[in-house]
C-alpha cells in the first residue's frame, strides 16, 4: 500500500513497521483491540493469478503451525485487492539489530539456538519450509526468540526466479543453501542450513559466507568452507553439522534441539518453556531520528517512548523520570521527576498495580514521557522502591 490505509479486512491500521520484498508491514489491531503485526503483499504480486491461487493454500498451511518460539499466523484474505496476512504481534528488535551492536553470547546463544530450532521443528510438523529464515526474521521477544515470515517466501516464487528477484523468491543469499542458491527446491534440510548460517552470525556478528555481491556470496555459499572464528564452542559443532554442503547429512530441526537439549525426543513445547527460563530480555537499541526544529525554536521530543526490561521484586512501584539535564552547574541531586503522560484519565505506562509479580521473575516496562529534549539519549527511571535504573536508553514514539 502507498498510501496507508486504515482498515484492511477486520484490521484497524495504526502504524507502520517496516518494509520487506514482498510488502508491507503494519501494526494494527482487531475489533477487541488486540494487536496484531499486519503485512499487506505488493499490489503487483497480488495482481497476478497464480499468487492470489496460491496465497490461500499456503497461509492456511501457515496457520497450521503450532506456537512454539514462533509468531503464529493469526488470518489472512483479500481486501478490496489487498492481499494481507496477520500475525501475533510479537514486542522486541530483530535479531539483525541487536547483533548490530553486539554478537550475542553464553546463556542467550544457546537459548537462541534452541529456540529457532524448536520453532523450525514446529514449522516442519505443519508440512511448512520456512525458505528465508534469517535474522530480520527473527524478532528477540521478552520471552525468547520468536520466529515469523515461516511460508511466506514461498508465495514470492509466482515472480520467478530472475536474479533481480533472488533474495525475495529463493531466499536471502547470506542465508540460503546451496540447493537454494542452485535454484532447487527447498526442504527442511535447506531451513536447517539456514540455522547454522543465523546461529553463526548471532555469536560472532558476521555471516559465515561473508558479505558483498549476490553473485559472490552465492558463489562463496555453493564452495566455500564456512567462516566460524569466534564462535562459542559450544555451539560451533553443530553448526557446522548444518552448514555441510549435502543436505543428506545435516541434522533435523528435531535433532538439533535434541542435541542442544542433551535428551532425545525433546517436545517442543518442553523446549519453548526452557527458553523463556533461560532468557535474558534483550532491550531495543535507540533508534535516532532527528524531527524538523520548531518554529519557536525549542529543540522538544514531543513525546518520548522508554521500554525496559526490570528484575522484580515482589513490590508495586511508581514509574518517573528523573531529568539528568537540569542536574548541572552547582545544583545538588536531581531536579524533580516528570511524570508519564496522561491520556483521558490514565496514565500512558505499564499499570504496576494490575501486574503483580514475584521474586525473580521479569517484566516488560514502558512509560511515555513528554518535553524532553532533542538531544538526550537516556534518561535516569525512577522506580521508587525498586530504586534508579540509570541511563536507560529513550526513542521518539
Amino acid at each position: 500500500m502507498d498510501v496507508m490505509r486504515q482498515q484492511v479486512g477486520p484490521f484497524r491500521v495504526l502504524s507502520k513497521l517496516g518494509e520487506g520484498g514482498m510488502g508491507v508491514v503494519h501494526l494494527a489491531e482487531d475489533a477487541s483491540g488486540r494487536r496484531v503485526a499486519l503485512k499487506t503483499m505488493r499490489p503487483e504480486l497480488a495482481a497476478r493469478e497464480e499468487f492470489r491461487r496460491r496465497f490461500g493454500k499456503e497461509a492456511e498451511a501457515a496457520r497450521r503451525v503450532a506456537r512454539f518460539c514462533t509468531a503464529p499466523v493469526l488470518d489472512a484474505g483479500f481486501d478490496g485487492g489487498v492481499a494481507y496476512l496477520a500475525t501475533e504481534y510479537v514486542e522486541g528488535p530483530d535479531l539483525a539489530s541487536v547483533v548490530r551492536q553486539a554478537p550475542l553470547t553464553g546463556a542467550n546463544l544457546e537459548a537462541l539456538a534452541i529456540g529457532v530450532a524448536t520453532a523450525l521443528t514446529a514449522i516442519h510438523q505443519a508440512g511448512v519450509v520456512h525458505r528465508d529464515l534469517k535474522p530480520s526474521n527473527v524478532l528477540l521477544s521478552p520471552v525468547g526468540p520468536r520466529v515469523i515470515d515461516f511460508g511466506i517466501a514461498q508465495l514470492a516464487d509466482t515472480s520467478g526466479h530472475a536474479p533481480a528477484t533472488l533474495a525475495q523468491g529463493m531466499g536471502t543469499p547470506a542465508y540460503m543453501s546451496p540447493e537454494q542458491a542452485r535454484g532447487e527446491q527447498a526442504t527442511p534440510a535447506s531451513d536447517v542450513f539456514s540455522w547454522g548460517s543465523l546461529v553463526a552470525y548471532a555469536g560472532t556478528g558476521r555471516p559465515p559466507f561473508g558479505t558483498g555481491g549476490v553473485a559472490e556470496v552465492v558463489y562463496r555459499v555453493i564452495h566455500h568452507a564456512p567462516a566460524l572464528d569466534g564462535l562459542d564452542e559450544r555451539v560451533r559443532p553443530l553448526v557446522e553439522r548444518a552448514l555441510d554442503k549435502d543436505p543428506a547429512r545435516r541434522p533435523s530441526a528435531q535433532q538439533l534441539m535434541d542435541l542442544l537439549m542433551g535428551r532425545s525426543a525433546v517436545p517442543v513445547d518442553a523446549a519453548t518453556r526452557a527458553v523463556s527460563e533461560t532468557w535474558t530480555p534483550v532491550v531495543a537499541p535507540p533508534t535516532r531520528q532527528d524531527p524538523p526544529p520548531p518554529p519557536a525554536g525549542r529543540r522538544l521530543l514531543p513525546t518520548v517512548l522508554v521500554g525496559l526490561a526490570a528484575a522484580a521484586l515482589g513490590v508495586a512501584a511508581t514509574l518517573a523520570v528523573l531529568r539528568p539535564w537540569e542536574a548541572r552547574g552547582g545544583g545538588s541531586g536531581v531536579a524533580e521527576p516528570i511524570r508519564p503522560a496522561v491520556k483521558n484519565g490514565s496514565c500512558q505506562c505499564t499499570d504496576m498495580a494490575a501486574a503483580p509479580f514475584g521474586g525473580g521473575d521479569q517484566m516488560r516496562m514502558y512509560a511515555i514521557f513528554e518535553n524532553v529534549p532533542q538531544d538526550v539519549e537516556t534518561v535516569d527511571v525512577d522506580l521508587r522502591v525498586l530504586g534508579v535504573l540509570r541511563d536507560v536508553p529513550i526513542t521518539p514514539a
